[in-house]
């Protein structure tokens, strides 16, 4: 059995699943235990949910786990269709805590893994919002797995490209909101272009001309990603000498 699916067992046969996922998260350490938390989401119900986001108000590590875990489980009830839900996502997405605005892009993907669509409807309600949750749509959006449809990944960046000229328009650079915002956009790019160069190019050439030192810092760094190496590389040494002047 994998290890999620031992976790899956586990969680399976116990009424009271806080202490076991504060004990199994692997935290505090280098990374929390992401097998876990899709274990979570796959086998908790929607009470559950909600007592683990309730009880992970705190600031420890193991506490922004808990409601990674109900955040996450969130995602699988919107798959699910319960469309309802995702304003609690979108609240979730301004946590303070990173871990837990991750775990809105992780859950964000579970409803893309069911429904693409649904993803991409989702998120395009999202890109006007504050930072934290355009972070979380491109993030939703940039996953490889989920632009396998010409019209997925079209859209994704059509996304991607809204909120860059967001960024560009944005008055407030020094906030944690729009750094974070920033570093997203430093790897989505290149996400969305090796999953529809046709459109994506073109794009990222015209940002590449922006005037704006954020911006321009974004498509340096999406030019240093090796999959954008392999899907051209002549393109790619044009577009670093671009931003490089």
């Amino acid at each position: 059995m994998t290890k999620h699916g031992d976790y899956v067992s586990e969680l399976g046969q116990i009424s009271e699943k806080i202490a076991f996922l504060r004990r199994h998260s692997g935290l505090p350490g280098p990374r929390g235990d992401l097998e876990l938390v899709q274990a979570a989401a796959d086998v908790g119900r929607e009470s559950e949910f909600r007592d683990w986001i309730a009880a992970g108000s705190g600031d420890q590590p193991t506490d922004e786990f808990l409601v990674v875990c109900g955040v996450v489980g969130l995602g699988r009830l919107v798959s699910e269709g319960r469309v309802e839900v995702v304003e609690e996502l979108r609240a979730h997405a301004s946590d303070r805590r990173w871990r837990v605005r991750e775990g809105v892009a992780m859950a964000l993907q579970r409803v893309g893994d069911a429904d693409v669509s649904r993803l991409l409807d989702i998120v395009a309600g999202w890109v006007d919002d504050r930072p934290y949750v355009q972070r979380a749509a491109v993030a939703a959006v940039a996953e490889p797995r989920l632009l396998k449809t010409g019209e997925a990944a079209s859209m994704a960046v059509e996304i991607v490209d809204r909120v860059t000229a967001n960024l560009e328009a944005s008055g407030d650079r020094r906030s944690d909101e729009s750094r974070t915002l920033r570093q997203a956009l430093g790897y989505c790019w290149s996400v969305v272009v090796a999953a529809d160069p046709e459109h994506g190019k073109p794009r990222m050439e015209y940002w590449a001309t922006s005037s704006d030192a954020d911006v321009r810092w974004v498509v340096k760094e999406n030019v240093k990603k090796a999959r954008l190496l392999r899907l051209d590389p002549g393109w790619v040494e044009a577009l670093r000498r671009s931003v490089s002047g």
